[in-house]
């Protein structure tokens, strides 16, 4: 959302800055004339100027020329109409040609050194023809910006764009906060927290009732209560009906006893009852698994935390795993680099952890060995362990390896029915990771298998001393 803030406030504020620049460059067009009417100003003013010096020089000699160029700061001369200088001391503005100053009928201006001179024919009242000069120092064109321009607007032009980004910069903050909120709302329902409501703007103006953006989260708000809904009442029946089924199954293991005395030994009745009590046995795990699985989606935290050494608890489980790993001839390999301690429940980390082990055993390859990593990793917050779990499988889609966290989701389902599970542990070891502020997820490795990845944070007392190499080598 920083992003969007940025762009946005950047794009008005360019906006207006581009609006106040045109309004000023129109405004000064207006508010200082054309060139031709300066020019026709100018032309005006040098004729009268000229016609009092000559009236003057004829009244009082070049005494008054000289006279009003002292007082007036200005550098003029008088010459006649052949070019001639009339007035001896004061500076030959014709450059001392006779032929460079001629009587015309129009005013004339000329670049002559360093100075711009400009002569203007005027005949006195005595019908004598005159040429007035007068010089100005040369200013080169093109050189800086119009006067005009930075007269009209400094400081005005500046302060209108910095009141005009204060202004947007005001806006652009009024209208992407509700978004903020949204987004910050919209990810921690993605995570899982199904009671994340916006508050909705309790305005009373009628100006700002019933925007877009308070309905936005009033859809926002609703949805989350819909999908809250659904997931309760999904929820709800996964345990009402676990629940229900477990007395048929008790009932049935007892029928099952029974029959199993009337039954002959020998008799072909001993073999599908034999069927059944298999069955059986699996449907009642199933069904422990979801009453475990229902019971962790309501919880929102664990209590009774305590510290638990994740080295120690994988050297218990390796021994029971083998068990399962010896009838597919593989081994487990332990690779500890750090000693891990981190703050939670041993009995539901026992259970995430054996689940994600078994369900590597259960997919590697015959013969094939199962890595458990175990490592420390510094993060901003403080460190993580990290323990890694690779098989030598046959690896699952990219498109798919978030999915498998999901409850009774199979990548293969053919493949996996005969490897038996139910699809429900690995929901299971998700659920425990994220009560406990940690993070799951599986990648394929090269080679060949499948890597889940399990990331807890640790606490003040884990170490990086090396553990070495354990292996187990249950089929030995």
């Amino acid at each position: 959302m920083r992003g969007l803030f940025f762009k946005i406030f950047v794009i008005f504020w360019i906006a207006q800055s581009l609006i106040f620049i045109i309004s000023t460059a129109l405004i000064v067009q207006h508010r200082f004339p054309r060139p031709d009417v300066l020019m026709d100003s100018l032309f005006s003013s040098l004729r009268n100027q000229a016609r009092e010096r000559v009236d003057a020089f004829e009244a009082g000699g070049c005494g008054s020329l000289k006279t009003y160029a002292a007082t007036h700061g200005q550098t003029i001369a008088l010459t006649g109409a052949a070019g001639s200088n009339l007035c001896p001391g004061v500076p030959d503005l014709a450059g001392g040609s006779r032929d460079g100053i001629q009587f015309q009928d129009h005013i004339v201006g000329r670049q002559m050194g360093q100075q711009y001179v400009w002569s203007v024919p005027v005949t006195s009242a005595t019908n004598k023809n005159y040429v007035f000069l007068l010089a100005r120092p040369n200013a080169p064109e093109g050189h800086g910006p119009n006067p005009d321009f930075l007269r009209f607007a400094f400081p005005q032009l500046p302060v209108a764009i910095a009141v005009g980004g204060a202004t947007t910069f005001a806006l652009v903050l009024l209208f992407t906060r509700p978004l903020v909120k949204l987004r910050r709302a919209a990810r921690e329902l993605a995570q899982g927290n199904l009671r994340t409501r916006v508050a909705e703007p309790a305005s009373k103006s009628r100006f700002f009732r019933g925007d877009e953006f308070q309905a936005l989260v009033h859809d926002f708000n609703h949805m989350a209560d819909r999908l809250e809904s659904l997931v309760g009442a999904q929820q709800l029946l996964l345990r009402d009906v676990s629940h229900e089924l477990r007395s048929p199954l008790a009932r049935l293991n007892v029928a099952l006893e029974l029959a199993r005395e009337d039954a002959d030994p020998d008799s072909e009745i001993e073999t599908h009852l034999g069927r059944i009590e298999r069955e059986t046995e699996r449907l009642s795990k199933l069904i422990g698994q979801l009453l475990t699985l229902s019971s962790m989606e309501a919880m929102n935290q664990v209590d009774n935390l305590g510290p638990v050494l994740l080295n120690e608890m994988i050297h218990q489980m390796i021994p029971d795993a083998g068990y399962e790993a010896r009838q597919r001839q593989c081994t487990i390999s332990f690779h500890a680099g750090a000693e891990c301690i981190i703050l939670g429940k041993s009995e539901l980390l026992y259970r995430a952890i054996e689940n994600i082990l078994r369900n590597a055993i259960r997919y590697t390859e015959e013969s094939s060995e199962v890595e458990i990593r175990l490592s420390a990793e510094p993060e901003e917050k403080g460190g993580v362990a990290v323990l890694e779990i690779s098989d030598r499988g046959p690896g699952i889609p990219e498109s798919e390896l978030r999915s498998i966290f999901q409850p009774f989701y199979r990548v293969d389902r053919a493949r996996s029915a005969g490897t038996g599970g139910f699809g429900v542990g690995l929901a299971i070891a998700e659920r425990a990771v994220k009560l406990h502020h940690g993070e799951l997820r599986a990648y394929n490795r090269a080679g060949g298998g499948t890597t889940v990845r399990l990331q807890l944070p640790l606490i003040e007392g884990s170490d990086n001393h090396g553990q070495g190499l354990r292996t187990a080598n249950p089929a030995g």
